[in-house]
């Protein structure tokens, strides 16, 4: 596979309708917002949308949401699937051993096996550090010090995803209609607990890819093509009582692809370019230098 040679930009454009997006858990799963009210969507979200969603292609990720761990389906071989990150690693014979040597591991044998092996580790880094495995000896030191740190930069980066305009956050109080477990007196079938929405909001994300950031990790021209293809199809198969089918929707995804290696402009100038309204209109400013982008409907 070709590794990628031209910089690319690229941004989405998401529609809610009654929805909550990406709650806060420290806001009692509130919608998040800034303190000018705009909504906000984490790029920590986004990109486990993007890795669901290559998952369901047949890609091999390495992390992977609990519930949906498919280890075996790449490797028959592998006894089981694997539900924490040291485990998925170490179910590599290379990176095992390379895991066991802790602080004198080969980190740049390490980073290249663990690019190839999963699309999300070229994609978006990783960062992997895992305790040496140690038995500790009548009469020696306990040896916990040591581990294995090997951090890989992707070439993909995402930010975070910001209403066109700000939000208004329905707060609606819900009742459960059984008890989750017997005995529990203090916790009757009229227990009230609380659902929040948007009911309507358009939010965008801007992101870039690195060449110089492929050229170490492999990503190439192939993986930027598939992530292409994923963007719009984000919200299939990701509906929730918070999330119903149909309530989230890439509007449209808007694709930069520069003419050479670095870039023709900043990745600054090529975002600033686009404006959306609360409704997804669009509009692209036309500058020197930017170049014409290519713009893909959702799904």
């Amino acid at each position: 596979m070709a590794i990628l040679q031209n910089k690319i930009d690229f941004a989405a454009i998401v529609s809610v309708t009654r929805a909550n997006i990406n709650g806060d858990p420290l806001n009692g799963n509130r919608p998040r917002e800034d303190y000018d009210g705009y909504g906000i969507f984490s790029d920590v979200a986004i990109k486990r949308k993007i890795r669901n969603r290559l998952q369901d292609m047949g890609e091999y990720i390495f992390v992977q949401t609990d519930g949906r761990e498919d280890d075996r389906k790449h490797d028959s071989s592998l006894k089981e699937n694997y539900r924490n990150l040291k485990d998925r690693a170490a179910s590599d014979l290379q990176l095992a051993a390379e895991i066991k040597k802790g602080k004198d591991a080969d980190t740049e044998l390490f980073a290249s096996i663990a690019c190839k092996k999963w699309i999300d580790v070229r994609a978006f880094g990783q960062v992997f550090a895992f305790k040496k495995d140690t038995k500790k000896a009548k009469g020696q030191e306990d040896e916990n010090g040591s581990q294995l740190s090997v951090g890989v930069r992707g070439p993909v980066s995402i930010q975070q995803a910001i209403s066109a305009d700000p939000i208004e956050i329905i707060d609606m109080q819900i009742t459960k209609s059984v008890n989750a477990e017997a005995g529990k007196s203090g916790k009757a079938s009229d227990t009230m607990g609380m659902k929040h929405r948007v009911d309507k909001g358009t939010y965008v994300f801007y992101g870039s890819i690195s060449p110089q950031l492929a050229s170490t990790t492999g990503f190439s021209e192939e993986d930027a093509a598939l992530l292409k293809d994923i963007l719009p199809k984000m919200f299939e198969n990701d509906a929730s009582s918070a999330r119903p089918d149909g309530s989230m929707r890439v509007l449209k995804v808007i694709w930069w692809k520069h003419s050479c290696f670095n870039g023709d402009t900043s990745s600054a100038r090529v975002h600033e370019s686009l404006k959306v309204d609360n409704d997804g209109n669009i509009e692209l400013v036309k500058a020197d230098k930017i170049p014409e982008p290519e713009i893909i409907e959702g799904f």
